[in-house]
């Protein structure tokens, strides 16, 4: 047996033998999720792009068991955190995003489960899985549709307009004008 987030297994048998996972993987191990990442960074210009983004660590730890409350099937409980770098939507800068997720999961073939309180249900495609696979999907769930500073402090957005005694207001006297023509 290789490394246990790669080996490919049905979650039953991670479930008998009640696998617990522990790992520390950088984020270039996760395809889809660098992918993503290195999609946002390039819209950077190529000198504000951090060369050792790949190297960000994401750690956690999964176990597999059988809940009580789950009729059966087997279920993964776990723990993934790290920081990912992203571009802020607010000042159009690189910065590293936190990312911490509980990951609550009952495995079941079809969607005929019961749904069980504080499991989420993951429905399969195949027999197996990689632990890995499932880590990386979870992830990209936890990813914000519009990734910004977590401390407006840091964000260098654009400075607010000052307001002046002479601005501009086109559309003062559009109901005056709307007046005169009715």
């Amino acid at each position: 047996m290789g490394n246990p987030l790669r080996d490919r297994r049905t979650p039953s048998e991670l479930a008998e033998i009640g696998q617990v996972i522990e790992f520390s993987e950088k984020i270039g191990e996760f395809e889809r999720l660098g992918e993503i990442v290195k999609g946002d960074l390039e819209a950077l210009e190529p000198d504000k792009i951090r060369p050792d983004w790949r190297d960000s660590v994401i750690a956690g730890r999964l176990s597999f068991g059988f809940p009580a409350s789950a009729d059966g099937l087997p279920a993964l409980q776990g723990r993934v955190s790290g920081s990912i770098y992203a571009v802020c939507q607010r000042c159009l800068e690189a910065f590293e995003l936190p990312l911490a997720i509980d990951i609550r999961l009952l495995f079941a073939a079809d969607d005929s489960a019961a749904a069980i309180d504080g499991y989420e249900d993951w429905e399969l495609e195949e027999d197996t899985l990689r632990p890995l696979d499932v880590v990386e999907e979870a992830l990209i769930m936890a990813l914000p549709l519009a990734a910004k500073h977590v401390d407006n402090e840091a964000c260098k957005g654009p400075e607010p307009k000052q307001e002046s005694g002479d601005r501009i207001r086109p559309f003062a006297d559009l109901r005056s004008q709307m007046e005169k023509n009715d």
